[in-house]
């Protein structure tokens, strides 16, 4: 399974999301020295139930709780644009 798969699958198991798009940007930072040890760059859109009455920073902080392993092996930067429903 790929990195965006996995990180897929753990945002969709964790948030059970009306819209989620992931893409990785790891290409954007080709000779970054935060890229060097193999970790990636990726995007979240993410658009769930779960995050309505919520902070922008705790919405952030439960993203990457759950991608928590992934942290520390496969992702060094992560841009993140979580949304309850009808927000925009």
């Amino acid at each position: 399974m790929s990195r965006l798969e996995r990180i897929r699958a753990a945002l969709e198991a964790r948030f059970a999301p009306e819209h989620l798009q992931v893409r990785d940007d790891s290409h954007r930072h080709a000779g970054h020295a935060g890229a060097a040890d193999g970790r990636g760059h990726f995007s979240v859109e993410i658009v769930s139930a779960e995050f309505a009455g919520i902070p922008p920073v705790a919405r952030h902080r439960a993203v990457y709780a759950a991608l928590q392993n992934m942290m520390r092996t496969d992702i060094h930067a992560l841009a993140i644009d979580a949304r309850a429903p009808g927000e925009k």
